[in-house]
């Protein structure tokens, strides 16, 4: 079952980067990453077109208070997000209606990618999850395509559930893959 979340007051630290919830100070470096074409439609939407496109999606991820910002702890600046996102229950199979279930999603600012910043976002994501809000799996999809992405779920130990095909925000289907880990076999990389 997708376990209720919010993430108000979070602040999570790694090595070198800050995770927190949005905030209305991030436009710009938001809209910097997003309006590049690539970077979006690797996961799902459409590079944006404005800031005021940023805006309003910057908006729901205040409001909805389940989408973290990835900053950088040397400058501040937001490179990338993780929502902390509702899995499709319907996808998977009995064992799991009855556990805390969420999925994650994610992206990076394309002058960031290779350089180990996602999987140790996410693996701080992951070890808050499992131990402050008790879930018991995480999920994690990917499309086939998206090799970076891959190997992110490869290094954090996520394991093959089924291959899907999954809607995209600009109206196309996407081979891809769903993957999980369990809170019992997790261990933070």
């Amino acid at each position: 079952m997708n376990a209720t979340i919010d993430i108000t007051g979070v602040y999570l630290e790694t090595e070198s980067l800050i995770l927190r919830p949005f905030q209305e100070t991030d436009l710009q470096d938001l809209n910097e990453y997003a309006r590049v074409p690539g970077v979006g439609e690797l996961a799902g939407w459409v590079h944006h077109k404005s800031v005021e496109e940023s805006k309003e999606i910057l908006d729901m991820f205040i409001n909805e208070k389940k989408t973290l910002a990835v900053a950088e702890k040397k400058s501040g600046k937001v490179i990338g997000s993780v929502g902390i996102e509702c899995y499709n229950e319907n996808c998977v199979g009995e064992e799991y209606k009855s556990l805390k279930c969420r999925e994650i999603g994610y992206v990076l600012s394309k002058d960031y990618w290779g350089k180990g910043f996602m999987p140790q976002a996410l693996s701080k994501v992951l070890s808050f999850c499992f131990e402050d809000l008790q879930l018991d799996a995480v999920f994690c999809g990917y499309f086939k395509r998206n090799q970076q992405s891959k190997r992110v779920n490869q290094k954090l130990g996520f394991k093959y559930v089924c291959d899907q095909m999954m809607a995209t925000m600009y109206n196309t289907q996407e081979d891809s893959v769903l993957t999980v880990i369990h809170k019992k076999d997790w261990t933070e990389t």
